[in-house]
């Protein structure tokens, strides 16, 4: 009889921890909506855009914060800092062929997505350095661009950072974010 209740406790315990592991790693997995239903998580969803433009992958990765009733822009992102324009860590843009932005040629690969949050004007970044925490190891001499757009207002609040990739022909294409009222976008050319 102690042999069946040692082994039926072994069993338990190890339901319990794959349990436990499934739970974790539900959690880590990546939203490619994060609007697409209503929720009540007050962290950041790890979350990624996937798309074509012309022959090019492009894949986003960002954290996607939420509204929750606070006040975005010039309050929890203040205006005229550097912003990794997602959460946690900086969000990153990878694409399989090279690529032109404002004039600059930039060879596939992935890059750092940065923005200057302004009241009339945002910065638009691209910088060489993906990998980091925040704007930590920031540095502006790694920026390979930097665009200047007009951010547009939006009706609807949007309640979480939420990006898109639209293919506009011709190897063309857009990139937005859009967040709480406001929506940036910049175009860029696949080069063939």
């Amino acid at each position: 009889m102690k042999k069946i209740m040692k082994a039926f406790a072994i069993v338990m315990l190890l339901f319990i921890n794959t349990a436990a592991l499934a739970q974790q790693s539900k959690t880590e997995e990546v939203c490619y909506n994060p609007n697409a239903k209503g929720d009540t998580l007050k962290r950041s969803i790890k979350s990624a855009a996937i798309g074509k433009i012309g022959s090019a992958a492009v894949v986003i990765n960002y954290h996607s914060p939420g509204v929750r009733g606070r006040n975005i822009w010039g309050g929890l992102i203040p205006y005229g800092e550097v912003w990794v324009t997602g959460a946690h860590n900086a969000t990153n843009i990878e694409i399989d062929k090279d690529f032109i932005v404002n004039g600059v040629s930039i060879p596939k690969g992935k890059y750092g997505f940065f923005t200057i949050p302004g009241k009339k004007e945002w910065v638009i970044i691209i910088n060489k350095n993906w990998n980091q925490h925040l704007t930590d190891d920031y540095q502006q001499s790694e920026d390979l661009v930097r665009i200047k757009v007009k951010p547009q207002q939006q009706k609807e609040t949007i309640q979480r950072l939420q990006y898109f990739i639209t293919d506009k022909g011709n190897n063309k294409g857009e990139i937005a974010m859009a967040w709480d009222k406001i929506r940036i976008k910049f175009p860029l050319i696949i080069k063939n």
